[in-house]
């Protein structure tokens, strides 16, 4: 395994917040992407603020900058799978337009994400019968992701009825791994179930997508004790980038390399620009990237 095989991104996240869209709305496409570079990351992934395919390409050209994927919300449970198929077309349409290389798909049908709601203990959970929908729901939108020659990767996520390894595990077992793959993210396996190290383990094989979020201990602690929401607890910090909390990435990174693993590793950590400076961070990120985990791969 080479260096040349993993293409490292840094997310949007940290610039602009789809969710919350007030935070960070002065910073433009054009400063997210020229920051990227100033922090030497090869890419990105696409937020919602993002224009349309052609103007996005040009700003991306002249940076020699790339699209690794972008988010969709799928609510197959919700809305069923016509429907979700419709919508799901057109995202991946936009992807193979700008040159993606994966469909980050998460099923939001009665996430708690966006909620007032205590993400630790109030997430929801699926029937046995929505299991069954959701996995076939899956395999067919891998399908249609594969026609415009991109990957389906399943973010499993804080406050969705998929979060815990153990659901991992019964999505990972439900669905076709030649058209469902995995996008695993450290930031909400810790959060989630206090290990980082099971899904990655377990599911390396099914790995096409990896996000690297840190988190801080004493935050999540304190955001469980008085059972904030999923926003309110990433607007206190308790998320950050590689080496700025307790995740330890030189093992992760060391997996992934012993597995050969290629495709992007892409930095991700939902925090308030305004509190925590978006180029400062990706700078902290690449320092800690260069310093710790790149020698590993010769």
């Amino acid at each position: 395994m080479g260096k040349k095989e993993i293409l490292w991104g840094i997310a949007p996240i940290g610039w602009r917040n789809d969710d919350i869209p007030e935070i960070g709305a002065g910073n433009t496409l054009q400063h997210l992407l020229s920051d990227i570079v100033v922090a030497r990351f090869q890419g990105t992934e696409v937020g919602g603020f993002f224009p349309e395919p052609s103007i996005l390409n040009k700003e991306l050209e002249l940076r020699n900058l790339r699209i690794a994927g972008k988010w969709f919300s799928s609510f197959i449970l919700r809305d069923g799978l016509d429907e979700t198929e419709k919508e799901f077309t057109a995202h991946c349409e936009y992807l193979n337009q700008v040159h993606a290389d994966v469909a980050v798909v998460s099923e939001q049908t009665y996430s708690v994400q966006g909620l007032e709601k205590d993400v630790f203990k109030e997430k929801p959970y699926f029937t046995d019968e929505e299991w069954e929908r959701l996995c076939e729901g899956l395999n067919h939108l891998g399908k249609i992701a594969e026609k415009y020659d991109l990957k389906l990767v399943y973010h499993h996520h804080l406050g969705t009825g998929v979060q815990t390894a153990v659901e991992v595990d019964r999505l990972m077992d439900g669905t076709d791994a030649k058209h469902v793959h995995l996008l695993y993210d450290t930031g909400h396996a810790y959060i989630s179930d206090g290990n980082y190290m099971t899904i990655l383990e377990k599911h390396i094989d099914r790995i096409k997508h990896v996000h690297f979020k840190d988190a801080r201990v004493n935050v999540m602690e304190q955001c469980k004790k008085e059972g904030k929401s999923f926003q309110q607890s990433f607007l206190q910090g308790m998320f950050t980038v590689p080496g700025d909390g307790c995740i330890n990435f030189v093992e992760v990174y060391q997996t992934l390399l012993k597995h050969d693993y290629s495709g992007w590793i892409v930095i991700e950590a939902e925090q308030d620009p305004a509190v925590a400076n978006p180029l400062e961070y990706a700078l902290l990120a690449r320092k800690y990237i260069d310093r710790q985990l790149l020698d590993l791969a010769n």
